[in-house]
């Protein structure tokens, strides 16, 4: 659901790739760390009742690339996206159905609107559901944090790696 990189110069990001190539940088470690704060926010701020909510709380997962200059945050993988689909309903709301009018005085379909199992009668009244953001929130809670753990990363990786030093 979230995708976060490090964002700024293409040469920066090149640079740091091949250092990663050459020697191990201290990037994915920092990357992890700015991604569990994210994650353990995302985690407590999802707002999950009961039925399969627990569970999309228990999906939440980080995945921080090889080279520490990418990072994914949340719903990962297409089966938890089709089993958890509901999660972005929560995060932005819905616009609610009354049936009642039809924009530019069209006419309805006379169908009956149903699932299979259950009927829901000619003009459904679907309530309307505010928003609960619990993605953007739980980055924007430590875009401080993150900031200052990725440029210390960044700062010792170069640092290391304009003065020869390696890990091996």
């Amino acid at each position: 659901m979230a995708r976060r990189s490090i964002k700024g110069d293409f040469k920066l990001r090149r640079t740091l790739r091949n250092i990663h190539q050459q020697m191990d940088n201290q990037l994915r470690p920092a990357m992890e760390k700015a991604a569990e704060l994210v994650l353990e926010i995302q985690k407590s701020s999802v707002a999950v009742s009961d039925g399969p909510g627990p569970h999309a709380r228990d999906a939440l997962e980080a995945f921080v690339s090889k080279s520490g200059l990418d990072a994914q945050i949340g719903i990962r993988g297409k089966k938890d996206n089709r089993d958890f689909f509901y999660l972005k309903f929560l995060e932005y709301g819905t616009k609610g159905y009354s049936g009642q009018s039809r924009a530019g005085g069209r006419k309805r379909s006379d169908k009956n609107k149903s699932d299979g199992s259950h009927f829901f009668g000619k003009y459904p009244d679907i309530p309307a559901r505010a928003a609960h953001p619990w993605l953007r929130p739980s980055f924007d809670m430590n875009r401080d944090r993150i900031v200052q753990i990725i440029q210390g990363a960044i700062k010792d990786t170069l640092g290391r790696a304009s003065a020869g030093v390696s890990d091996d």
